[in-house]
């Protein structure tokens, strides 16, 4: 039987290490890839642009992006993450599953599409770094476009079920601030009872506005850490927050309404992995709803986090099967892919 070229271009990319970060390799993999097959990549770092050859400025623009990055093999691998083996059906390795499958299913996708006459252009965008949310990944691409963007189809393993949502994220180091002295003769102001306060209002803190897609705001306190010794009353507690946020607020409103509630001083890690909804009119999610293709609210998060413009997360795989050991997809998950993702483009009323 002979392999698809798209079936052939992920077992290369499996076969070539491509962690984030240091995704060299398959960036030429994929540039030649795209050469050979008759278009012309743009290379910005290791984030691959490629504009459809029928590009009108007067026709809204269709973004379709998967990342090409890995993150590293799991301890339990028994396989060899680097072999990209069929078997039954399953092609196995590091990547295959996320997001290999969904990054070569859109890129045949594009490929049999971009002399097509459609209401919308076409953009491939394949990323780097997406599993660190790197600078250089999304971020960079989103920056160093020279033509303007209006929708996007992030291909991540969801076993093509459509996700229309996804929730933000906020990482606060919180520290309270008392005054040392000896426990023995209670002096100080302990830190520790500020924290304990503060975490106390975190478990129990809501937000005025809930999102009618997520819920509410959902908070965790994961650690904390506070003295030096049993006699000393401790001046500083420093304790880390997980803050899953909505798209009822940004991420920026969301610190400001935790700091206002709170003594101690927080601060966020970064603030660039937002929550996001795709609107209910938009064309993308009114042609997901009339094929009658399931959506659902997404707990991962993804490249889709760093757009600012609209979109969904589509691609074959399982997200379940991502980042463990012995790591594959099916290859008629990729097959159906291609064709899911083929009929959605070409169903697109604008």
């Amino acid at each position: 039987m002979k392999i698809p070229r798209y079936i052939k271009l992920l077992q290369d990319l499996i076969a070539t290490e491509s962690f984030s970060r240091v995704e060299n390799e398959t960036t030429a993999i994929l540039v030649r890839y795209l050469k050979d097959n008759g278009v012309s990549p743009i290379r910005l770092n290791n984030n691959i642009v490629v504009w459809g050859s029928k590009y009108t400025p007067t026709k809204p623009t269709l973004m379709l992006n998967s990342h090409h990055d890995t993150v590293k093999p799991a301890a339990g691998y028994t396989r060899d993450p680097f072999s990209p083996d069929i078997e039954h059906g399953k092609l196995y390795g590091l990547g295959s599953n996320d997001a290999g499958g969904s990054l070569v299913s859109l890129i045949e996708t594009f490929l049999v599409l971009n002399n097509k006459e459609l209401p919308i252009n076409l953009m491939l965008a394949i990323s780097a770094e997406e599993e660190v949310s790197g600078v250089n990944g999304m971020r960079l691409l989103t920056n160093e476009l020279d033509r303007k963007i209006d929708m996007a189809i992030v291909g991540e393993p969801t076993l093509m079920k459509c996700a229309v949502g996804e929730h933000g994220l906020l990482v606060l180091d919180c520290v309270s601030v008392g005054k040392s002295g000896h426990a023995a003769h209670r002096e100080g102001i302990n830190a520790l009872y500020i924290a304990i306060d503060d975490i106390n209002k975190l478990r129990t803190m809501t937000f005025p506005i809930v999102s009618k897609l997520m819920g509410p705001i959902n908070i965790n306190v994961t650690g904390i850490q506070a003295g030096t010794q049993h006699n000393v009353i401790p001046d500083l507690c420093s304790f880390m927050v997980d803050v899953r946020t909505t798209d009822a607020y940004t991420n920026e409103d969301t610190i400001k309404h935790i700091q206002q509630q709170l003594s101690s001083n927080i601060k966020a890690r970064s603030t660039h992995i937002r929550a996001w909804a795709t609107p209910e009119d938009h064309p993308l999610l009114r042609t997901i709803n009339d094929l009658g293709i399931e959506t659902f609210l997404s707990p991962t998060t993804s490249d889709r986090a760093l757009m600012p413009w609209p979109g969904i997360k589509i691609g074959p795989g399982d997200s379940a099967r991502s980042h463990s050991a012995n790591e594959y997809i099916y290859i008629d998950e990729i097959t159906n892919g291609i064709k899911t993702y083929t009929k959605i483009i070409n169903s697109i009323k604008i």
